[in-house]
């Protein structure tokens, strides 16, 4: 794992920049050719928003952050910190058992901001949207993102995973994001083959319905096993995914493609609810 081990740490950030602009250039030709439901809001507006929400969350993590999660992974590393070390694992099991706790760290995290009031009032910036396609997955309110580098860094720190698992980590999290978000017409058998091993776009639609039974169900990013082991998991919407409506029943006009409105939701006095434990 040498030579792969350095290539990530030499070419972090072209690879990373690499995977998700492929990525995301993929997911949109697809979603142009095998839209999965049609538009109720102009994407343009959309689209600037969640382009801006994600610019200005990587500057905020470009300048307010000098020690991000891979640099917190080479300090523990050096100090000798954290589960992985103490374990003393062959490489490619602790790279496997890092990936899958890290997994399943951002599970409870984003079940946590399901269920946490505090926390909901800026998730809740992500689910306003009232399309999904794959540029909601770069939709997230600026505090959120504060608080993910913050938990992610402890975590790191606590399980002293490496810098190569921490990159990949978040090149698969990314990638699967864009992937699971996208507006995409999988035909029912390849969904019912994906979705064993991997969250898939019907799957994590679902996710975003205006029906908070539904809302607070299939948390999971990557893989689904959380979800089923955990007794989150739902098969699909109830009204199906031509039929149900997508974003929060008390934000049904243009302001959620207003980037100005969402940068201030969070911070309105009347929340539009409180998420059920």
């Amino acid at each position: 794992m040498g030579s792969f081990a350095n290539s990530l740490l030499e070419h972090e950030g072209l690879i990373r920049l690499s995977v998700f602009g492929g990525m995301l250039a993929l997911m949109m030709g697809l979603e142009a050719l095998l839209p999965r439901r049609a538009r109720v809001q102009n994407r343009v507006g959309r689209w600037r928003t969640n382009f801006a929400l994600s610019l200005l969350n990587s500057l905020l993590l470009r300048y307010a952050f000098p020690v991000l999660a891979v640099g917190a992974a080479l300090w523990a590393q050096a100090q000798g910190w954290g589960l992985m070390p103490l374990l003393g694992l062959p490489a490619w099991v602790e790279l496997i058992a890092t990936l899958l706790l890290l997994d399943l760290a951002i599970y409870w995290q984003h079940r946590i901001f399901h269920v946490t009031p505090f926390f909901w009032r800026f998730h809740k910036v992500h689910h306003s949207d009232q399309d999904i396609d794959t540029l909601t997955a770069i939709r997230f309110h600026p505090v959120e993102i504060i608080f993910s580098m913050l938990i992610k860094i402890a975590l790191v720190i606590t399980l002293g995973a490496t810098a190569e698992a921490v990159i990949l980590f978040e090149i698969i999290l990314n990638a699967t994001a864009l992937f699971n978000h996208a507006n995409l017409k999988l035909p029912l058998g390849m969904d019912r083959v994906l979705r064993l091993v991997l969250v898939t776009p019907d799957m994590h639609r679902t996710h975003h319905s205006v029906i908070q039974t539904e809302t607070d169900r299939n948390f999971g990013f990557n893989i689904p096993l959380w979800d089923r082991l955990f007794g989150s998991s739902c098969a699909g919407p109830q009204a199906g995914h031509l039929g149900m409506d997508i974003g929060l029943s008390a934000y049904r006009g243009p302001e959620p493609s207003q980037l100005g409105w969402s940068l201030a939701l969070p911070f309105r006095a009347n929340s539009d609810r409180t998420p059920k434990k």
